[in-house]
């Protein structure tokens, strides 16, 4: 395995992240924890030391399905988890960025992990509701009260997350070390202003998706979208409603095409792509099968003529933004961006 730095924190990872959403009971495809054992125990002997969840990833299981699944080894792993989107069915304030659901949420989120404090906390998206001055020093209170290291964002728009970059260096407070943000080989809007702010800035960029849900391992042909046969497929209405485009399975054709040149599996060059990006830290990969796992181990050490890259990227068509909405003070919560 390899390793960087994460941003300016001085905190060493692993280049692939552990994305600990597929390990839960809310859908059909997620793994349980007897399931997903084996899988993080593998990644461990590998040397994947980052691993990465939220409170939101079936209300809780995830965090303590990686609690229990890490406990053993907390003082050797980078450990991040999430806030923002709704826990409670009745309860109107277990939502968003407020003090009050985020000082409850950290609390719970240490429960499950079965740890004292969190390395990286981050906000799951942008909540317009609440004053950002709020929020930034409800966020280093955090970082005061011991709970965890660093703070991080995830997938909103530059100008939002240069604003609160801003406020906390106006105020003296610790700046978001990170962004997740929503990054593939067939959906690279980030490239447009956040990923070169984060390069400007030393922030560390961790994307989720890194493989489209699944979709660039090329496994799925135009006529799946409707037919219902792909399992993820019918419990993932992000999949076909994010990707499945016309000129996505123009790109899977040609990425097949040099996978096989290269004798290489398709999701290994969508991944080894994502990892020679300028500015990337560590995507982000889930993982449900053990073949799965070595695939994105394995890709982390292949040496791909950058020509290849240049040959798929020149077949990229502008997209609308996925993953996240514009949201601010007196519009309804947005959850269709939830990663």
């Amino acid at each position: 395995m390899k390793y960087t730095k994460l941003g300016k924190t001085g905190i060493t990872v692993s280049k692939l992240c552990l994305g600990m959403m597929s390990y839960g009971n809310s859908q059909a495809w997620h793994l349980e924890l007897d399931e997903a054992r084996p899988l993080v125990n593998r990644a461990l002997e590998e040397g994947i030391n980052f691993f990465d969840t939220a409170n939101v990833y079936s209300r809780g299981r995830s965090e303590e399905i990686t609690g229990e699944l890490l406990k053993d080894h907390r003082d050797d792993v980078v450990l991040a988890t999430k806030v923002y989107f709704s826990m409670s069915d009745t309860n109107k304030n277990a939502q968003g960025l407020n003090r009050y659901h985020v000082q409850r949420e950290i609390e719970n989120s240490l429960n499950r992990l079965q740890t004292d404090f969190v390395d990286l906390y981050q906000i799951h998206r942008w909540d317009g509701y609440v004053d950002l001055e709020y929020q930034m020093r409800t966020l280093n209170s955090l970082i005061e009260q011991g709970k965890t290291l660093h703070i991080g964002a995830s997938s909103m728009y530059t100008w939002q997350f240069a604003k609160a970059q801003f406020i906390a260096e106006k105020l003296g407070l610790e700046k978001f070390a990170t962004m997740q943000n929503h990054y593939n080989l067939i959906y690279r809007e980030e490239e447009r202003e956040m990923i070169p702010f984060c390069q400007d800035q030393g922030v560390g960029v961790i994307p989720w998706s890194p493989l489209a849900r699944g979709f660039l391992s090329g496994k799925y042909r135009p006529e799946d979208k409707d037919s219902g046969n792909q399992v993820r497929l019918q419990s993932d209405p992000y999949l076909k409603h994010r990707y499945f485009r016309v000129n996505d399975f123009r790109i899977i054709e040609l990425q097949k095409e040099i996978a096989e040149e290269l004798q290489i599996t398709p999701a290994q060059l969508a991944i080894n792509w994502v990892l020679n990006r300028p500015g990337v830290t560590s995507p982000i990969i889930g993982v449900t099968k053990m073949s799965h796992l070595e695939e994105a181990i394995e890709a982390v050490e292949l040496k791909i003529d950058h020509d290849y890259f240049r040959q798929l990227e020149e077949l990229y068509l502008p997209k609308p933004i996925i993953g996240h909405s514009y949201q601010t003070a007196g519009t309804m919560i947005d959850l269709s961006g939830k990663n």
